[in-house]
């Protein structure tokens, strides 16, 4: 395979100097612009491909694995979450997947602070009201939100994203608490000033901030059930940058109705872009359209990864992003 110039079909477009690189490197095959591609034309180009560079829009279960054919031989997932892809199935195919982790952690930080401020500040209501033209002037008692420092902070997963979490909230002066399925190493959490809860019924009963940073896998769908859910404080706010599958939305949905819970900021959401829409009418939400990681310098990253998760399998070697079913 290392002299084979590979035929390399993309479901999504990509930023340009991506486009560009890999259409320098391969046989490479774009989509028109557009929203993401149906079944049948991602099937179509699954079978036409040496590698498929899909989205996490693109859901590659074992039924279009089986009729993928013969010629495709790696997956290169132009995102750090595999959940849309069988990896098990592909496996068993012989068929190599790869992803692209790490690239998005410091922009997911960001975004996952960002819902921090305005659901605790209130400012999309502030906004709000400025652009209707309903504000008449500063009032004592006008879209009063909460202090950050002196908050407790936890943070639900603490790898790469959940660490540069903390990293912020502690320049915010938020005390940092979290719940993983491994302890951190004493040191680094010395130096996140982070305190390991080994229950996550006791950890959620005792934040005020909630901050979801796992992965979406079979043991963390609906991770936080309404079970959970009504653990939290009544004052209490919830972030979710990760995935929407985690959180049970129509529980969520009623508890911030019902004032159960305070507020919740979510970049992503359970049904995808299938927004609940008695979410959209509540004022103690921020809904965003999943771009925890949409800045110009992320996305590029995450195509550079992708070139060299692919020129690596060309070449006859293991992918660097590699992604085993027993990893996952």
């Amino acid at each position: 395979m290392p002299h084979q110039r590979l035929s390399v079909v993309v479901t999504r477009r990509l930023p340009d100097p991506v486009e560009a690189r890999m259409g320098e490197l391969f046989d490479l095959d774009l989509p028109d612009e557009g929203g993401p591609m149906d079944r049948d034309a991602l099937a179509a180009a699954m079978a036409r491909a040496d590698v498929l560079v899909p989205t996490i829009g693109d859901r590659i279960d074992a039924e279009l694995l089986a009729s993928a054919g013969e010629r495709l031989r790696l997956i290169a997932n132009y995102g750090a979450g595999v959940d849309n892809i069988d990896v098990g199935a592909a496996h068993e195919r012989g068929i190599v997947v790869s992803n692209t982790p790490g690239v998005s952690r410091e922009d997911t930080a960001d975004m996952a602070m960002a819902l921090i401020l305005s659901v605790t500040r209130r400012i999309p209501e502030g906004l709000a009201a400025m652009r209707t033209g309903e504000w008449h002037g500063w009032s004592p008692t006008a879209f009063l939100g909460g202090r950050l420092g002196g908050r407790k902070l936890g943070i639900l997963g603490m790898g790469r994203i959940g660490q540069a979490v903390a990293r912020r909230a502690h320049a915010f002066g938020l005390e940092v608490h979290y719940n993983n399925r491994r302890r951190l190493h004493p040191e680094t959490e010395t130096q996140l000033g982070a305190t390991w809860w080994e229950s996550l019924d006791q950890m959620l009963s005792r934040v005020d901030i909630v901050s979801i940073n796992v992965p979406h896998t079979p043991s963390t769908w609906h991770l936080l059930n309404e079970r959970r859910l009504k653990l939290m404080k009544r004052d209490a706010v919830i972030v979710n940058t990760s995935r929407g599958e985690i959180v049970d939305e129509n529980a969520l949905t009623r508890m911030l109705r019902t004032g159960e819970i305070a507020g919740a900021g979510l970049d992503v959401h359970e049904r995808s872009a299938g927004v609940n829409p008695r979410l959209r009418e509540l004022p103690n939400v921020v809904l965003l359209p999943h771009m925890g990681s949409a800045t110009r310098e992320g996305r590029i990253e995450m195509g550079e990864k992708v070139i060299v998760n692919i020129r690596t399998f060309a070449d006859g070697h293991r992918p660097p992003d590699m992604v085993l079913p027993s990893t996952l």
